[in-house]
């Protein structure tokens, strides 16, 4: 198992945007992440032709180790998704990752952010309530993989 080692070491820490140089690993740690992943050719599309999408990766010692992603429209940014390594987990770099979706949201006119979460994932939900989103919906069926419902949690203002 890879360790972050110690604090000094989130110097090392450093978010950029997600390149197709950077599709293996992301295929991996979303293959790790959820039972039912997003393949190499959505990733791309995602890259290359949405126009609303940005991406971006937690590189640690030169290596992605998270992900994450939004849709810009209007002035709403709606994630898409975000995922650790199942090696660097534990570390809050779910939640660096946050910040950072959040801080581009920003910088790119995002007035909110609106997000999906599993009704069963309560450590993300501890997550987003920490950063100020709060549940105001829930989408039934909404994951096709189990039919489970997804909560609709919104930060605004961002």
């Amino acid at each position: 198992m890879a360790v972050l080692g110690t604090i000094d070491d989130a110097d090392e820490i450093r978010i950029r945007d997600m390149y197709l140089t950077d599709l293996d690993r992301i295929v991996e740690i979303e293959s790790r992440s959820f039972p039912t992943a997003w393949s190499r050719s959505a990733f791309q599309s995602e890259l290359v032709e949405n126009t609303f999408a940005t991406y971006l990766v937690l590189d640690f010692h030169g290596k992605v180790v998270a992900y994450g992603g939004m849709w810009l429209i209007l002035d709403e940014a709606h994630v898409t998704n975000v995922a650790v390594h199942p090696d660097f987990r534990g570390h809050h770099l779910g939640e660096t990752m946050m910040v950072g979706l959040m801080t581009r949201g920003k910088q790119l006119g995002a007035a909110r952010m609106t997000l999906e979460v599993r009704r069963g994932n309560d450590i993300a939900q501890n997550l987003y309530k920490k950063l100020g989103f709060v549940q105001l919906g829930v989408r039934r069926g909404y994951y096709t993989d189990t039919r489970e419902d997804a909560f609709i949690m919104w930060k605004d203002p961002l």
